[in-house]
């Protein structure tokens, strides 16, 4: 049964889910690049990329259109072929499969772990075949996987790794940054991202053949640095060296991506002092399990979930959020899980009970407004309002 209206206190101004954190430099640095003629990928997005690859302590980082095509050509740099297996987590956004089937391969669903959500090794070790080619482990909300893990088992059957790190900019494993573990790792820049230039991605390897092949293939398969043909330092003439794709970035975006690399620490620190604030105390209630982290790695804290203990509540997850949108609170879902999907039940015959961890997560998850411009009344105020629907809907 619904409050009634007189009942809800609603915010004088609404919080968002997310704000990109944008602002004025941001905007000269764009401004100075439409000034100087060079729009497209040019001398800034081969910067961006020198600079991000130092940030991250990588040999190489390529700059294209999304993170979708990060994955796709990281893919298709590591051999991936037609009827080959990729094991991909259940629990992600559509693009983590959807660049497999790009290749006319297989993806092959893995349910969760219980504690972070991350992919199940276990999980995934019981769907290896002899056509399993390669694992795309997913950084959820941005906590590392459990890569120690990952690579024992793809080091055991001669997979390649892949990483989806669209969540995981900055985070570590260990000590190590997420982006120089594997043999390719891929990066989103979207702009609900913890790093945006509206669009774009990154891919990073310090695998030479790698990077030249993500290269060649994001802009046509034309010969390196084609796009110089339009500068003094080219000449018209090119080569088409492989049936390549349009997946190249752009100085406009990398102009943004410099300003917001330069800040990538501080506004970490700011997600992890709200993610610290809403778990401190949305711990001590029974109606909230708060998210875990593990002891050796460093979240990114893209996104903050709570899951709802079901037992203590007389309302569902999805009366929840509608309680919190009329309070003036902006929550979101991530992520319905792809075996759900009616694409994804035909493809691999899949129906609900598959993946049972997946599952329970996706029924009681709500991620939380977490972004650097949020203040200590936003966060009291999101606290207040789960506290105020908890209470209100107590079973």
């Amino acid at each position: 049964m619904r409050t009634a209206p007189s009942k809800v206190r609603a915010l004088k101004q609404a919080i968002p889910f997310h704000r990109a954190p944008v602002g004025e430099d941001e905007a000269q640095a764009v401004a100075e690049i439409v000034r100087s003629g060079w729009l497209t990928m040019g001398p800034k997005t081969v910067e961006f990329e020198q600079r991000f690859a130092e940030y991250i302590g990588v040999r190489h980082a390529i700059a294209v259109s999304s993170c979708t095509a990060a994955m796709h050509l990281a893919l298709e740099a590591v051999g991936i072929k037609p009827g080959d297996e990729v094991l991909v987590p259940t629990l992600t956004f559509a693009a983590t499969a959807e660049v497999v089937r790009y290749l006319d391969a297989v993806p092959i669903l893995v349910d969760s772990d219980p504690t972070f959500f991350n992919i199940s090794a276990k999980d995934a070790a019981r769907k290896i075949t002899a056509r399993t080619r390669a694992i795309l482990p997913v950084h959820f909300a941005g906590h590392p996987c459990e890569m120690d893990s990952i690579q024992e088992l793809a080091d055991g059957h001669g997979l390649a790794i892949v990483e989806d790190a669209a969540h995981a900019l900055p985070a570590r494993y260990q000590g190590k940054m997420i982006g120089t573990l594997s043999r390719a790792t891929a990066f989103s820049f979207y702009a609900t991202k913890t790093l945006t230039t509206g669009e774009g991605g990154m891919v990073t390897t310090n695998e030479d053949f790698i990077a030249e092949r993500v290269r060649l293939m994001r802009l046509h398969g034309m010969s390196r640095d084609a796009w110089k043909r339009y500068s003094g330092e080219g000449t018209w003439r090119y080569e088409v060296l492989e049936a390549g794709f349009k997946y190249n970035f752009t100085d406009m975006q990398a102009a943004l991506g410099l300003v917001q690399l330069a800040k990538c620490d501080r506004m970490r620190e700011r997600r992890q002092a709200i993610a610290e604030e809403y778990t401190r105390t949305l711990s001590a209630s029974e109606s909230f399990r708060t998210p875990c982290v593990a002891r050796d790695v460093e979240p990114a804290w893209h996104l903050y979930y709570i899951l709802l203990e079901e037992n203590s509540l007389r309302i569902g997850r999805n009366q929840f959020i509608q309680e919190l949108q009329d309070r003036g609170i902006h929550t979101s879902v991530h992520f319905i899980p792809l075996h759900e999907h009616p694409y994804y039940q035909k493809l691999g015959g899949h129906r609900t009970g598959d993946f049972p961890t997946a599952e329970d997560y996706f029924a009681r998850c709500i991620s939380l407004p977490i972004y650097p411009g949020m203040t200590s009344q936003d966060v009291e105020s999101v606290i207040g309002s789960l506290e105020e629907v908890a209470r209100d809907f107590k079973r």
